[in-house]
Order: C-alpha cells, then sequence, then structure tokens
C-alpha cells in the first residue's frame, strides 16, 4: 500500500487514526502494532507470517541475552548473539540475494544453475537493520532488553517507516514506545510533514519521473551528450524527490501517533563534497553503518591503510544493501574511492577552492555515481558513459534535448528551488513574520497542496516508488 495512493489517504490512514486516536494509552501500541499488520499484509499476505516469526525470534533472544547477562554466562550470551544476527542476515540473505548469487556463479563459471525468483519482502532491508540495532544494542549493554512484546512488535512493524523508512534505532525510540505525546499541535506538525511529502513524490518526483523514462527509453548510441546528463538530472531529482517525500510522509505520521523520527534529508544537493553529500543524504542508514560497521572495525582510531579498509567495506556494504545487482556494489565502491581521496589526497585542495568550484565539483561526483546507480546492468553503465561523453560520435545538443528541455523547462526549475533550502525558508519566514496571519496562510498552501496532489492521484497511472525493492 502506497502513501501516495488515494486509498490509503482517504480510507487507512482516517480509520487508523480515529481507532489510535479512541483507545486508552495503554492499548495504543497494541493498536499500532495489529494496524500495521493490517497495512503490511495488505499488499504481503504471506510475508505477514515472516514479519511475526521475526517479532517473536528477537523477542525471545533479546529476553535470552538478558538473562545470561543476568547470570554472567558470556559463553552462552555471546551463542545467542551471533546465531540471532546470523538468522536475521540470512534471511535477509536469501529472500534479497540468493537469486544474484547464482547468477553471478552462472555468469562467471558458465553453470546453468535455475534461479528461484524469490519475492523480494517489502522494506525487508530497513526492518532487518531495525532489528539488529535492538540486538545488537541489547548485547552490548547500550539499551535495556524489551519485556513487553507488544511494544517490541510495534517497534519492528510501525507502519509509517515499516516499509522505506527511516531506519529508527531502537536506542532513539525506546522511550517513546512507554510515552509519548499527543496534540493537536504536534499533529497539526505531522499533517504538514506529510503534505509536503506527498507534494515532493506526487507533484515533483512522479512528474520528473516520467522525463527520466522518456530519455532512458531512447538507445544510448543515439542521444546527444546533453540529452544523456539530461536523463541523469531527471533520475537524481527524481529519486530525490520520491525517497525524501516517503520519508517526510514517515516523519510526518510518525509525528500524528506522537513519535518522534529522525530527519532523512537535508538538502544533499546544496553539498559541496561527496562525503557532505553522504552525511545529508539517507542519513539513517549513514548513521546505522558508521555505528554498528565502522566504528566497530576501528573508525579513523587506526592506522590510515586500516581506516580505508574500513571506508571501503562500509561503503561496499552500503551499496550491496541497496540492491542485489553488481551496479550497486561498483555505485558503493565508488563512493568508497571518493571518501579516501577526500581524506587522504584531496582534501585540502578542496577546502581551498571557491564555493561554487566545491559545489560543481559535489555535483560532478553526485551525477557520476547515479548513472551506476540506475543502469539496469553493467553493460549500460559503460554505454552511458560513452553517451554522456561524446563516444558514439552524436552531437552534444540535438532537437530531442531541446523539446525535453523546453517542455520540462518549469519543471526543472522548480525541481531545482525545492531542492534547496530556498524554498523552505521562504515559507517559514512567511509564517513567522506574519503572526497569525502567516501560519492561516500557511495553513491554506498546506490545503492547497493535498488537493492538487489528490487531484493527481485521480488521474496518474505513473505513481512508482523506488525504494520499494530495496
Amino acid at each position: 500500500m502506497l502513501f501516495s495512493s488515494l486509498f490509503f489517504i482517504c480510507i487507512f490512514l482516517p480509520v487508523t487514526l480515529i481507532i489510535y486516536y479512541a483507545v486508552p494509552w495503554k492499548f495504543k501500541n497494541f493498536v499500532l502494532l495489529i494496524l500495521s499488520l493490517v497495512f503490511y499484509a495488505w499488499g504481503e499476505p504471506v510475508y505477514v507470517i515472516l514479519m511475526m516469526f521475526s517479532i517473536v525470534f528477537n523477542y525471545m533472544a533479546g529476553i535470552q541475552m538478558g538473562d545470561f547477562r543476568k547470570l554472567k554466562n558470556e559463553r552462552r550470551r555471546k551463542i545467542v548473539f551471533i546465531f540471532t544476527v546470523a538468522v536475521n542476515l540470512g534471511m535477509l540473505g536469501f529472500f534479497k540475494y540468493f537469486d544474484f548469487l547464482i547468477g553471478s556463479i552462472n555468469g562467471l563459471f558458465g553453470a546453468n544453475i535455475p534461479l528461484k525468483n524469490i519475492a523480494l519482502p517489502i522494506g525487508i532491508s530497513f526492518y532487518t537493520f531495525q532489528i539488529l540495532s535492538y540486538v545488537i544494542d541489547v548485547y552490548w549493554g547500550k539499551v535495556p532488553v524489551q519485556k513487553n512484546i507488544i511494544s517490541f512488535g510495534a517497534y519492528i512493524t510501525m507502519f509509517p517507516q515499516l516499509i522505506a523508512g527511516p531506519i529508527v534505532r531502537y536506542e532513539d525510540i525506546m522511550s517513546q514506545l512507554k510515552r509519548r505525546t499527543i496534540n493537536i499541535r504536534k499533529i497539526a506538525d505531522g499533517a504538514a510533514w506529510f503534505i509536503k511529502g506527498l507534494s515532493k513524490k506526487v507533484l515533483l518526483a512522479n512528474n520528473i519521473g516520467m522525463l527520466f523514462d522518456s530519455i532512458s527509453a531512447i538507445d544510448a548510441s543515439e542521444r546527444a551528450v546533453t540529452t544523456t546528463w539530461l536523463m541523469v538530472a531527471a533520475f537524481a531529482l527524481q529519486i530525490y524527490f520520491d525517497f525524501s517525500g516517503y520519508s517526510d510522509m514517515a516523519v510526518g505520521l510518525g509525528k500524528m501517533m506522537g513519535f518522534e523520527f529522525v530527519q532523512n534529508f537535508d538538502h544533499p544537493f546544496t553539498s559541496m563534497s561527496a562525503a557532505e553529500f553522504w552525511r545529508r543524504w539517507h542519513i539513517s542508514l549513514g548513521t546505522w553503518f558508521r555505528e554498528y560497521v565502522y566504528i566497530p572495525l576501528g573508525g579513523n582510531r587506526c592506522s590510515a591503510l586500516k581506516n580505508m579498509r574500513n571506508l571501503m567495506v562500509v561503503w561496499v556494504l552500503t551499496g550491496l544493501w541497496h540492491g542485489a545487482a553488481w551496479n550497486f556494489i561498483l555505485w558503493g565502491a565508488f563512493f568508497g574511492v571518493m571518501m579516501i581521496l577526500e581524506k587522504y589526497v584531496i582534501g585540502n585542495f578542496l577546502e581551498r577552492l571557491p564555493r561554487a568550484l566545491r559545489h560543481l565539483y559535489a555535483a560532478v561526483v553526485t551525477f557520476f555515481s547515479w548513472i551506476l546507480f540506475s543502469a539496469p546492468s553493467t553493460a549500460e553503465i559503460g554505454r552511458t558513459i560513452v553517451s554522456g561523453t561524446g563516444g558514439y560520435g552524436n552531437a552534444f545538443i540535438d532537437s530531442t534535448t531541446v523539446y525535453f528541455f523546453m517542455t520540462n523547462l518549469v519543471l526543472i526549475i522548480i525541481c531545482i528551488l525545492c531542492s534547496t533550502p530556498l524554498v523552505s525558508n521562504l515559507f517559514k519566514a512567511l509564517c513567522r513574520n506574519f503572526g497569525t496571519g502567516g501560519e492561516a496562510a500557511g495553513a491554506i498552501c498546506y490545503c492547497l497542496m493535498l488537493v492538487v496532489s489528490m487531484a493527481f492521484l485521480v488521474n496518474d497511472t505513473y505513481n512508482p516508488f523506488l525504494y520499494f525493492r530495496f
């Protein structure tokens, strides 16, 4: 079930909120758990069994680790921890990477092992990482064992961020599972976040995504240089508004239910380096890898060589997390190399450059990375690079480029402006400087955004969500 669907907005969400607000405090986590399972089962009726197994299995594992800690039996506690992590990663690996592994073996050794064509449970990468954050923190003793299975289940299945994040660490939310504030101001703030995210998804991501699809349908050998780069730019804007829009909707839904989730994006296209880009893009994933992979490996408190190893391990895993394909691994490895270069080779040089050139550098790096990310195959990566550098002998610009650019000029300008803090800062200034009148004007703007978004959904058959496959 998509957040950006009329059924969710007009039926599921209102019914959910009415029930959730109506029940006493002691039943809210139970209601959240049940409704979240219904939400997940709506699109994945079979895999809700897998979800329930994960809840019970990891709940019992946490209890056992807590008991063995009290008994000071470190050996058994460690065995339970390793087994639990192995089971969770094993399930993720089976559903997400089994066919990729078999396909890679077939390709490398000329084998003909049949693929299983296993359907990927929606959001498994996200909720597996949430489970692991709990298991690891309990093992480290950073958080107490959750002995209420209802609260634990609500944490795992919480539908606002179940299928596409942000990745909520147990440490950040455990107190909110016991008590949280729900009031009119917070509900209104949550509604504003939801509408902002919905507008990003429906009005911006969907429309700029159609431009990307139109250009990518043209064979790489027939595209002008600028047409190829317009395609890459369209994909960059699509995936940003698609994913950040969903994250904003998740934050908004959380607020409506009294939760505070981490902000997942902070205008990444305003960055001046690859490292800064990743401090602003998919913040919850970067935090997870830093806390549970990078720092345990030694972080930067080690030799330069080991630090380089740590960076490459983290970024290859980051790429692999995004998808079971070689282009994602290459994408992660590319950012790993760029992190190493910025830290040990070109960092001081970048710091001395004018801001405009640093922005240009970051744009070139991230644009190239989207070629790796969006390619349906490794062969297509090479074809896109050749096309974007004029290797096919095509024109730098042609009538097709002009047509696509001019027919989408207003949309491109709006997307670029909305990807910066400019629009949001102007909106906040309006509400702040004009007092009650500004707040009223802001409320009217949000209502208009909701109406226009829903009008688009009524007639729009193009409503993909890119991060469902992760």
